[in-house]
């Protein structure tokens, strides 16, 4: 392995080291206490190392939320594709959306809440964002009806996931209703 080889490995690594931190600080006490000072007090190196990597907390919490969708689509995919039929896929999609925002708050802030400077439903769309959508519009584009297209539909019901995944977490809605919910949602809104 050459040296630049290494150099650039050993990069990666803070740099994952970084998000990683940053990801459970928040988590643990939100993103207001992720702060550089802290982030570069948590990993051992100093601010300047950690601004080598990014320019400052936007650009950290839009590697997070890089990471969160890459790992939204995985947890949407996997529980869609255990499903049979067309109405069990789009309620597995929708089960395990919101149990994705229940069990990382933090991650899908960065997603969706927090400025990360990042684009989306535009060409410059991170691909990760892209793929994420993809992962919705896999299961929710063969239950939008005809007549109706299917991206739109998918954004549709991604809306109205994302309102049931705020508001709940928000302590807006009465908790342990949530699969009664998603009944709802699929029942009205999907060509099943």
């Amino acid at each position: 392995m050459s040296v630049q080889e290494r150099k650039e490995r050993e990069r990666a690594g803070r740099q994952r080291l970084i998000v990683a931190t940053a990801r459970e600080l928040a988590e643990e006490q939100g993103w207001d206490a992720v702060t550089t000072r802290r982030l570069a007090e948590r990993i051992e190196y100093s601010q300047p190392v950690l601004y080598s990597h990014f320019r400052g907390k936007r650009e950290i919490i839009g590697a997070v939320a890089l990471e969160g969708a890459t790992e939204m689509a995985a947890a949407v995919r996997a529980a869609a594709s255990a499903a049979a039929t067309p109405r069990a896929r789009v309620t597995a999609l929708a089960l395990a959306y919101l149990d994705f925002a229940e069990r990382h708050p933090a991650v899908y802030d960065a997603m969706f809440q927090l400025d990360g400077g990042l684009a989306f439903a535009q060409e410059d769309t991170p691909e990760p964002l892209k793929d994420a959508f993809a992962a919705l519009l896999e299961s929710l584009g063969e239950v939008a009806g005809d007549g109706v297209h299917p991206a739109l539909f998918t954004e549709v019901f991604w809306a109205a996931l994302h309102g049931l995944a705020t508001l709940t977490r928000a302590g807006r809605l009465p908790p342990g209703d949530a699969e009664r919910r998603v009944e709802l949602l699929v029942d009205r809104l999907a060509a099943v």
